[in-house]
């Protein structure tokens, strides 16, 4: 805010002498007056001027303070001048009043200079103090986007490097070892693996930046929650144990993306199943999938927990589970996951949280509408059924 430009106060009142006084005491502290002798005259002078403050007398003839004051803090480009009511009257419901319509403080008749103009110091300070946080919270917003991008940038570095980094190792050991035919058969699998995981990466980061129309279908949602299941299964090639308490109609139909939705899921199973101490099991990762609906029919979502018992949310990353790369070794989060999970879901109309159990675990909550009234502009309903 430049110091060196004069703070502009609009002084309104039906009494010229009390203009004078006021215009005289604040001119000589260096602050700019302009003045009006009613209301509708205030008005004018505030949609030409835009004053830093107003004082305003409350009984005026025609158009009252009270009035003024109204039709000011109704419009979005003037609600947050700050006004200063002189007033008459010494009631507490008469100061009332004038707060109740938006005046942040208000001054007696008759008038004490002094205490005028320690009153509008106060609130100029108060109205510079609520710029700099707007302009805080500006900057803090640019910061924290800057920050998403910097991570990542940051963590696509990272996580490429190393997989390149398996990729060029795992060829050398192919160079020194043709009289290894297993050896040459586990290394070309090790880099396939790592090959795939860094087109996914790059898949993932298309989906984030891409505006493109999502394709929705009836989906059967029992099919659904079994290919789920199944798809995870053979997908991360393991033989998870994954308990189904599906509490849904048989019949019961979504308007969804399958793909898109059994990718999430998948998200979430293998955030699960990552969340048990790396020596255990199958057998000991207890996994539990389960579908219910909620809330009225004309706003029914469709609600999909995945349970996990494992080591739960670690304190380091409990507030940023949903930012980029985020992971530790006995935590949820991994990569890309749950960033991608939660932006599909989201993309769709629906949302993700995820929460530590009472008891050992995480769960993790889908919530997508039923109602296709609440979708978002970016998916298109096509009219055929998929089961």
């Amino acid at each position: 805010m430049n110091s060196n430009k004069p703070r502009k106060i609009l002084v309104v009142d039906d009494q010229p002498i009390n203009i004078k006084l006021l215009q005289r005491k604040l001119e000589r502290e260096g602050f700019e007056v302009l003045t009006a002798y009613n209301g509708r005259e205030c008005l004018e002078v505030v949609a030409a001027t835009r004053p830093d403050l107003i004082l305003l007398d409350v009984m005026m003839p025609e158009m009252d303070g009270i009035e003024t004051c109204q039709l000011l803090k109704q419009d979005a480009t003037t609600k947050t001048i700050p006004i200063i009511f002189i007033t008459a009257k010494s009631s507490k419901e008469g100061k009332l009043e004038g707060l109740n319509v938006g005046a942040v403080d208000y001054i007696t008749k008759p008038i004490d200079l002094e205490e005028t103009l320690a009153r509008v110091k106060t609130q100029l300070r108060i109205q510079e103090i609520y710029q700099e946080n707007i302009e805080l919270q500006k900057r803090l917003g640019e910061s924290r986007r800057s920050a998403a991008v910097g991570a990542i940038t940051q963590g696509i570095a990272h996580n490429l490097n190393n997989l390149l980094g398996v990729v060029v190792g795992y060829l050398d050991l192919l160079k020194n070892g043709f009289d290894s035919p297993d050896m040459v058969k586990r290394s070309v699998n090790l880099m396939d693996q790592a090959i795939q995981r860094m087109v996914s990466i790059i898949r993932q980061l298309s989906s984030i930046a891409t505006s493109e129309k999502v394709a929705l279908t009836k989906l059967l949602l029992h099919s659904f929650l079994q290919n789920s299941i199944s798809r995870f299964n053979s997908e991360y090639d393991l033989n998870a144990r994954i308990e189904l308490i599906n509490e849904l109609p048989a019949d019961c139909h979504v308007h969804a993306n399958a793909e898109v939705f059994e990718s999430i899921v998948g998200r979430l199973l293998i955030n699960a199943w990552e969340a048990y101490d790396n020596d255990s099991t199958d057998e000991a990762r207890p996994i539990q999938l389960s579908a219910s609906l909620a809330g009225p029919p004309e706003k029914q979502n469709l609600i999909i927990k995945v349970i996990d018992q494992g080591l739960g949310i670690a304190d380091e990353v409990r507030d940023t589970l949903f930012e980029p790369f985020i992971t530790t070794k006995t935590s949820v989060g991994r990569g890309l996951g749950l960033t991608m999970a939660r932006h599909s879901i989201k993309n769709l109309g629906g949302d993700l949280a995820i929460e530590p159990n009472e008891g050992p675990g995480t769960t993790a909550t889908i919530s997508y509408p039923m109602n296709d009234d609440e979708r978002p502009a970016n998916v298109v309903i096509v009219q055929e059924t998929s089961s």
